[in-house]
């Protein structure tokens, strides 16, 4: 099979999107990969988000399907799961899909030649940095750029790429599915981190901004590239947000612990364990759990965290 006859179903939750929803349903029509599937889950929007969506469905055709459904109404996560287990979306690959942001033209076709030169047996994800750019579209920015490994041992810790960039094979998915029929999650795109890598699935991210993500007055930290972003993580780290995200994450492998590999096991336990317990117990199992962050920053803010009992 040619990569031009690959089916790639792209993934899109809405709420509320009416604003600009269209532009980014043009990147999606202008991607180079010509065979494109759109299942959007609109999850009760009341601003005319549906009607763009429906008045789209003919100058889709093209390109593939185009599906609209409705999504179980809590919240986008709740939104993402409900496609993850879909059954009825079938293809040869799966995007995940935000409703602001701008593809650039070969951000499927970059995931698709990586994907061609592994096994595709093996689960495997692609995903990428993003560009920042303003409500109006004006690019200020780009995420920062990952240098270290994507790996289970980070994946714990630290989420290192937006759904908006993610791609899956059929492999990856399938997984994804399973232990998403089990568990709900913080977010799509850390979960599918954790799980691919704790199966012994393949990440690949790559340096380059494939996505312009589109920053909202109401959202001035989702970026993460400003120091005000990082202000605002240091504070909810402090106040302990970060430690429930990561209590739902463990509580997710725990229920999906046939899936994960022996090493994965060791480290997820290593981890577990060393969160309890006094400050040298605590900093032994991080110690010897190996988990990292992507910079040295992010290593010393992990200690801390450790040290403070707030992961």
């Amino acid at each position: 099979m040619s990569k031009d006859d690959l089916r790639i179903a792209v993934l899109m939750g809405t709420k509320d999107g009416a604003a600009f929803i269209e532009e980014q349903l043009q990147s999606l029509l202008e991607q180079s990969h010509p065979l494109v599937d759109l299942w959007i889950s609109d999850d009760g929007s009341t601003d005319g988000t549906t009607a763009i969506i429906e008045a789209w469905k003919s100058r889709w055709r093209p390109k593939g399907r185009m599906t609209l459904v409705e999504g179980p109404r809590q919240g986008f996560a709740a939104n993402f799961r409900s496609m993850i287990v879909d059954r009825r979306i079938e293809a040869d690959c799966y995007a995940f899909c935000d409703q602001d942001d701008i593809w650039e033209p070969d951000r499927l076709e970059s995931a698709i030649d990586w994907m061609r030169t592994q096994d595709a047996k093996i689960p495997l994800m692609f995903c990428s940095r993003t560009g920042t750019m303003t409500e109006t579209g004006s690019l200020v920015g780009h995420s920062p750029l990952f240098a270290r490994p994507p790996t289970f041992r980070n994946a714990l810790v630290q989420s290192i790429a937006g759904g908006n960039t993610i791609l899956l094979n059929a492999a990856a998915r399938d997984l994804l599915a399973r232990a998403c029929m089990r568990t709900g999650f913080v977010s799509h795109d850390w979960w599918a981190y954790l799980i691919v890598t704790a199966a012994g699935g393949i990440v690949r991210y790559d340096p380059r901004p494939l996505v312009r993500y589109r920053q909202h007055a109401a959202n001035l930290v989702g970026a993460n590239v400003s120091w005000k972003a990082r202000v605002s993580r240091l504070g909810r780290l402090f106040k302990g947000e970060f430690a429930g995200w990561t209590d739902l994450n463990l509580d997710g492998l725990a229920v999906n612990r046939d899936l994960l590999t022996e090493e994965a096991m060791a480290c997820l336990d290593l981890f577990t364990r060393g969160r309890d317990g006094g400050l040298f117990r605590r900093l032994a199992g991080l110690r010897r759990s190996g988990v990292y962050r992507q910079t040295v920053s992010g290593n010393l803010g992990l200690y801390l965290a450790f040290i403070l009992g707030r992961i």
